[in-house]
């Protein structure tokens, strides 16, 4: 099986992921990584964050392929090493857990910083990101989120155009997505398949 990494969101570390690697790591995925992006407070573009990811899953595996879970700002920027920073020939599989891919209007309320502006709905990154034709290629990617996201507003702007499945969770809050059973049974249903 394919070493696993996540990628968490905005003011978030690798530690904020803890619960969502343990609840993995529970439920039989051994070669589970969370990776801290640095900085995390939306300072950088999203394209920067990404070629993080890239060095990150390029120490995985050995070459072979690997799964990524992103999660808020973290799916974003996983997105972005998919179709960007050559993820359509590492990445196996791609959870997006409440990514901002259609942009959050919540982007408006944080200070101006570069990757904050690329999460604004219709911002250049989103645009260029659109404009794909094919912009996954053979990877595998499953989009899940809640209809009560308070972070990703409208939260429908988590759902990809192409994804081979969407996953709606009643989840009450944003942060919950990466704690609740429910959604973790579920990743770890699609990481296993």
């Amino acid at each position: 099986m394919p070493a696993v990494l996540l990628v968490h969101g905005i003011w978030d570390s690798a530690a904020r992921l803890a619960p969502l690697k343990a609840g993995l790591e529970a439920r039989g995925l051994t070669n589970v990584h969370a990776l801290d992006l640095v900085p995390n407070d939306g300072r950088a573009p999203i394209a920067e964050l990404g070629a993080l990811v890239a060095r990150a899953a390029a120490a995985l595996g050995a070459g072979g392929p690997v799964d990524v879970v992103g999660f808020s700002m973290g799916a974003l920027v996983s997105r972005w090493y998919v179709q960007r920073g050559g993820g359509k020939e590492r990445v196996r599989r791609f959870i997006s857990i409440s990514g901002p891919h259609h942009g959050t209007t919540t982007a408006y309320a944080v200070p101006f910083f570069a990757g904050v502006r690329d999460m604004r709905p219709g911002s250049e990154l989103l645009r260029d990101l659109a404009s794909d034709t094919d912009p996954f290629g053979p990877v595998d990617v499953h989009c899940l989120y809640t209809p009560f996201d308070l972070m990703i507003l409208p939260a429908k702007s988590s759902v990809l155009a192409g994804a081979r499945s969407v996953h709606e969770f009643r989840v009450p809050m944003h942060r919950f997505m990466i704690t609740d059973g429910r959604v973790l049974d579920h990743i770890a249903a699609l990481l296993r398949a």
